[in-house]
């Protein structure tokens, strides 16, 4: 053949060879760009499947979760052989022999297609399944098919077939919001997928190509035609013998959905536990939504029903018009931890939670702006006199709730007696600085500067949680611990994440402390703060506020306080006070509710009766009550070798504390001519028998050196 015919056949084959190799190139293009082009549709991200965020009480007892999606992840480990087969059997039975497309379904699927004229069969392997599940499902184009191919290729080429099968599992949805085997197996059965029978596994995998449909909570006979199919097809694959398959088949559904009990008081705890988590770990809504973790919480189920219940009873919240709400918070003193939390009388998850609100916290301040801040300071204590008079300083005028005033009161009478004059003058004295210095300490951080401080009179206010946690650090020697819901939290793997928590803080020295303690059980003895009933140790604060526009009414009303085991705080108001909204009742309802719960929880958790002194701090003198001397009486009596003696007699009080000093008067002068403590009665010797003289007594006080009331009068007499 010479060069001209060859040249004459390449001329004649140029095309078909051209569009030949073009096919040719392509193919290749198209083979390759599959068979490694799925890196490009896989995004190894989606493979960390969403999970179920779980809510524990330290004893393990599940409270909530928290997810987007329902599911409990497990390792292929977890998942009996039996569950897994069932699964293969009726969705994909070459999974272990193809490469993620099986090409012989495929054609099967397309030959029925054509016979039926209909799409008869699917011929999705499980890789496939997963892949579209995963990476496409959003895609609606003309590609998704051979993306899912390619993304299918890919998860054989780099995942085991038991990893692919663990993540189909735990992904494939199973109706009524449950995801994933785990938590299938717990929902229908109320068991872990590790104790799944053989019907039960068959049934989840009867679920798998229809979960609405075949759900056996929605239609039972279906679902139990489509479990024994599935029974069919494991015995066709030898995976069941024949026997074994009609016996299987002639059993019932067997669905045990064990339905938890609904909890509502445990609402506003779960929300708390949310805040922290994002405050404190970082961890966001979102995060906990998908992320599965472990969140064990300090939460004492019993003191958190029982306050919920006491928050119920309309009685205890007294107000203009319907909508009275309420907080409270109980903290354990050594620890911090947060034992229960009433965000509301009807909380809602995700709804106002108002533990964290700031409000304002009325004369409750004052133990923490004023009085535990003086008494840091050498020159106040207990019974160290305060000026109670009505004064102005600038343009701020204290007066006492009553308007009555005693000049001169003690610290300890101020505080039980809650007089707003002595507190605003104490604060005066030692400074707005340095009590937001102690304040501050505490965390509470005010944007105020004015001596309304000392009254709760606050721009922003301070949450019933802020205020419990620093009345925690009167029983607990003036250190306070950080309030804290979460206990620990574990990541999906199991891990322990490390606790932000901060260290605790020497706020108060002990003795101030414990100064507080005795003060502020006065105030729940005797004081402001005695209505209700609590036969337990209890010591705290009353608090309230004015309504801006409904005169002479109340806006907030407060308890703050603490037993020796925990410290709380108790708010109640309206969300929104105008006009037409107010409260009926001062802070004698919050005191009240207060104690109704402590004596609720003290029958289930016995509480201490009494506040142990603890070691190297004086312990706080009971306040002596000055009596009103009207019987002093004068007599004569004769000495050895005719001496004349006078007797002072008077009817002395029970507290022998007390220090009586003697006048004399003669001639209109007066002269001291002695004292006793703890008698009624005083010898004068070396007197005239004659002599015109009266005598009067003045008891004082050995802790103030307050004066009382001098006696009546009395001469000397002869007692025949």
């Amino acid at each position: 053949m010479n060069i001209d015919t060859i040249l004459k056949w390449i001329i004649r084959l140029k095309w078909p060879l051209l569009i030949g190799g073009a096919i040719f190139l392509l193919g290749l293009i198209g083979y390759l760009t599959i068979l490694f082009g799925g890196r490009f549709v896989v995004d190894e991200q989606d493979l960390i499947l969403p999970a179920a965020t779980v809510v524990e009480t330290k004893a393990g007892e599940r409270i909530g979760e928290i997810y987007d999606e329902y599911r409990r992840p497990v390792t292929i480990k977890q998942i009996p052989d039996h569950v897994e087969d069932a699964f293969v059997a009726i969705e994909d039975n070459r999974f272990y022999e193809h490469a993620g497309v099986d090409f012989k379904a495929v054609t099967r699927a397309v030959f029925r297609d054509i016979v039926s004229m209909e799409k008869a069969e699917g011929g999705s392997t499980i890789t496939q399944q997963l892949a579209k599940n995963l990476f496409l499902h959003n895609d609606k184009t003309w590609m998704r098919k051979t993306k899912e191919v390619m993304a299918a290729i890919y998860l054989e080429r780099n995942f085991s077939k038991d990893k692919i099968l663990e993540y189909y599992l735990n992904e494939i949805y199973f109706a009524h919001g449950i995801y994933g085997v785990g938590a299938a197996a717990e929902f229908y059965f109320s068991k872990p997928v590790d104790e799944l029978s053989v019907t039960e596994g068959a049934l989840l995998a009867a679920m798998s190509k229809a979960p609405n449909t075949y759900s056996p909570l929605i239609d039972e006979e279906k679902a139990k035609e489509r479990r024994d199919l599935v029974l069919q097809q494991m015995n066709q694959l030898d995976m069941l013998r024949t026997e074994e398959m009609l016996q299987l088949q002639g059993k019932t559904l067997g669905v045990n959905q064990q339905k938890e009990e609904d909890k509502p008081w445990n609402a506003s705890y779960l929300d708390l536990a949310i805040k922290e988590a994002a405050e404190t770990y970082q961890l966001t809504l979102p995060e906990l939504k998908r992320g599965g973790y472990r969140l064990v919480v300090n939460i004492n189920e019993t003191a958190q029903r029982t306050a919920y219940e006491h928050f119920q009873q309309d009685e205890y919240f007294p107000g203009s018009a319907a909508g009275v709400e309420g907080s409270f918070v109980l903290i354990d003193n050594r620890s911090g931890e947060i034992a229960a939390a009433i965000g509301g009388r009807d909380y809602q998850i995700g709804g106002l939670n108002r533990v964290t609100t700031a409000r304002q916290p009325g004369s409750t301040m004052k133990p923490l702006a004023v009085y535990g801040p003086a008494m840091m300071m050498e020159e106040y204590s207990p019974y160290s006199l305060l000026v109670d008079e009505e004064r102005s300083y600038g343009d701020y005028t204290a007066r006492n709730y009553d308007g009555s005033y005693s000049g001169q009161v003690t610290m300890y009478e101020a505080l039980q007696q809650s007089k707003n004059a002595p507190a605003v003058w104490l604060l005066n004295e030692i400074g707005i600085p340095n009590a937001k210095e102690y304040l501050e300490k505490m965390d509470i951080s005010l944007s105020d500067n004015g001596l309304a401080i000392a009254l709760g009179g606050l721009e922003q206010g301070v949450s019933p949680l802020k205020l419990a946690q620093a009345y925690g650090t009167f029983p607990n020697g003036g250190e306070m611990n950080s309030a804290s819901a979460i206990n620990k939290i574990f990541d999906r793997n199991g891990e322990l994440l490390e606790s932000k928590l901060p260290k605790p803080k020497q706020v108060f020295s002990p003795q101030t402390a414990w100064n507080m303690v005795r003060m502020l059980e006065a105030v729940v003895d005797k004081g402001t703060g005695k209505a209700g009933s609590y036969s337990g140790a209890l010591a705290g604060k009353t608090g309230s506020t004015q309504h801006p526009t409904a005169e002479g009414k109340v806006k907030d009303a407060w308890f703050a306080g603490f037993t020796p085991e925990y410290s709380s705080a108790l708010w109640m108001g309206y969300d929104q006070a105008d006009e037409g909204h107010f409260l009926t009742a001062g802070s004698e309802k919050p005191t009240r509710l207060t104690k109704a719960i402590l004596s609720d929880l003290d029958k289930s958790q016995k509480l201490a009766a009494k506040f142990e002194q603890p070691e190297n701090v004086k312990d706080v003198e009971e306040p002596v009550d000055l009596p009103e001397i009207t019987d002093l009486s004068a007599r004569y009596s004769l000495g050895g070798l005719s001496l004349v003696r006078g007797t002072l007699t008077w009817t002395a009080s029970a507290d022998d504390r007390i220090k009586y000093e003697l006048y004399r008067v003669k001639n209109g002068n007066e002269q001291k001519i002695g004292e006793v403590e703890g008698k009624g009665s005083y010898q004068i010797n070396r007197i005239g028998l004659f002599e015109q003289a009266s005598y009067y007594v003045v008891p004082v006080d050995p802790l103030t050196g307050q004066r009382g009331k001098p006696s009546n009068r009395a001469k000397l007499s002869l007692d025949f």
